[in-house]
């Protein structure tokens, strides 16, 4: 993939749909060479590159410096553990397996309820499923989950007064992701697991149809 063509939307797009529960990169690999980019489209395609391909030891670092920022408002935990499974739910990949085993484990005490569960079926035209399916979560459309968790999340952050911390946390933890990604040299094996996704992504819709 050239990343220096790919835009800042397509990313986010690509974040949204990729799969999550990846697990993160080894810390040898997360810190093994950095160097300064030659130019401004070395950067920007290097920035692109490395927050697809850390994702998750960039999500991990910044829930740690949360959570130090947090020893002194506990409150404030439980209000950042809604926010960021808010956040997760816009996420497809995560809320259809979020969904997926919360009906897996409902069904063993009530399979009734856990039938209510299920997503309702997706719209065929022409012969052919719908391209946009809407995501479900527990048979409820997910913006519902988003609406709820957000405002006890709300709710949270205004009771612990914790909001300044956590925007002081966040800006740090989104400075050091911008700094490691910038620095962090592109390996081969980076490129190779962009690709295999890509591979994967042809073939799931390829399958869909």
């Amino acid at each position: 993939m050239d990343w220096g063509s790919v835009t800042a939307e397509d990313l986010m797009d690509a974040l949204r749909e990729v799969d999550w529960s990846s697990p993160p990169r080894p810390f040898s690999e997360f810190f093994s060479r950095f160097t300064l980019p030659r130019s401004y489209a070395k950067w920007n395609s290097r920035l692109k590159c490395n927050l697809y391909y850390y994702r998750t030891n960039y999500f991990i670092m910044v829930i740690f410096i949360l959570g130090l920022g947090f020893l002194r408002r506990p409150l404030a935990i439980f209000a950042a553990a809604l926010t960021a499974l808010t956040i997760a739910f816009l996420n497809d990949s995560f809320a259809g397996t979020f969904s997926e085993k919360v009906t897996r484990n409902v069904r063993r005490f009530s399979p009734h309820m856990a039938a209510k569960m299920r997503p309702p079926l997706t719209p065929v035209i022409r012969g052919r499923p719908s391209a946009k399916r809407a995501i479900y979560i527990c048979g409820r459309p997910r913006w519902v989950f988003v609406l709820i968790f957000s405002s006890v999340s709300f709710f949270l952050w205004f009771a612990s007064c914790g909001l300044l911390t956590v925007l002081w946390a966040f800006a740090i933890g989104l400075l050091a992701t911008l700094l490691h990604a910038s620095f962090r040299t592109p390996n081969l094996k980076a490129r190779l697991n962009t690709f295999r996704e890509e591979f994967r992504a042809v073939w799931r819709n390829y399958s869909e149809l």
